[in-house]
């Protein structure tokens, strides 16, 4: 999708509009900083689906309750999950992609015919895309992990499938992180650690905040930047706002970047092919 006709047809989405309509939930909390709605829609409808994402703010202790509501809604094909609800809307799951079974987490889910939720998970794939497409050379590179939620996650598991050499995971859930280096490490598909606290993020040639900082105006660097050499590629999936300071401060160092928004576009492409192969 150019960006020419996203904009023309996300200039009339109320359009059309009718009882007919299929609705996608997007869920999170917080949900104003999402970019789905926007972009899913104008490309479901390009597609030709008369379709609508609609934001919805859910607590976690009330995610139960949104799909015991959303499960009777007939006209309702799919839900799209940001943070925090990558893990535990893994639950609601009858059945899973390849990837989102290995990682026990879905960033989207598609009605099957029987009106179960079949879940898939894009975040990786679809940000290892967009490393790519920025000139990134992933084989053989030594990659830092920051972040080891739903998306982090997914990230570590592409990265490695990408051929990384190694990948170091910061998170300060330790649980959480030594569950995904085990896991990782298993495929042995590169050497996989756990990296300390006071990572030295100049050791690497890759480096990616999978983490909610840069969110907030006071939130700290995920890691510290000031001795990145230029040839350092960084990456953060943050995206809003859309420029965070992280990506600034490497940009200062010369390094080449990939923004959120950038691997929203990637994450979306996916996310809107497994949408439509429920009614295909």
């Amino acid at each position: 999708m150019t960006e020419s006709t996203a904009t023309t047809v996300a200039v009339s989405l109320d359009e059309g509009l009718s009882g007919a309509t299929r609705v996608v939930f997007i869920v999170g909390d917080p949900i104003a900083q999402v970019r789905s709605p926007k972009g899913v829609t104008a490309a479901l409808r390009e597609a030709g689906r008369d379709a609508l994402v609609v934001p919805a703010h859910v607590a976690p202790d009330d995610l139960a309750a949104f799909f015991a509501g959303v499960a009777p809604m007939r006209n309702v094909d799919g839900v799209i999950i940001t943070v925090p609800h990558k893990f535990s809307a893994a639950a609601y799951c009858k059945s899973f992609s390849e990837e989102a079974a290995f990682l026990g987490a879905v960033n989207t889910l598609r009605r099957t015919p029987d009106g179960a939720w079949h879940g898939g998970m894009f975040d990786g794939t679809g940000f290892v895309a967009a490393l790519v497409d920025a000139g990134c050379h992933l084989q053989g590179k030594r990659a830092l992990l920051v972040g080891a939620g739903g998306a982090g996650s997914a990230i570590g598991h592409a990265l490695v499938n990408a051929g990384v050499a190694s990948l170091d995971v910061l998170d300060n859930d330790t649980s959480r992180t030594d569950s995904l280096v085990t896991r990782l490490a298993a495929l042995q598909r590169g050497a996989v650690h756990t990296a300390p606290k006071e990572v030295a993020a100049e050791s690497f040639d890759v480096v990616v905040n999978a983490s909610p900082m840069g969110m907030r105006a006071d939130d700290p660097l995920p890691v510290d930047v000031s001795r990145l050499p230029a040839s350092t590629f960084v990456g953060d999936v943050v995206t809003k706002p859309p420029l965070t300071p992280f990506i600034e401060a490497a940009r200062a160092r010369g390094c080449k970047t990939v923004t959120g928004t950038q691997m929203f576009a990637r994450v979306c492409d996916r996310m809107v092919e497994f949408l439509l192969d429920a009614q295909a």
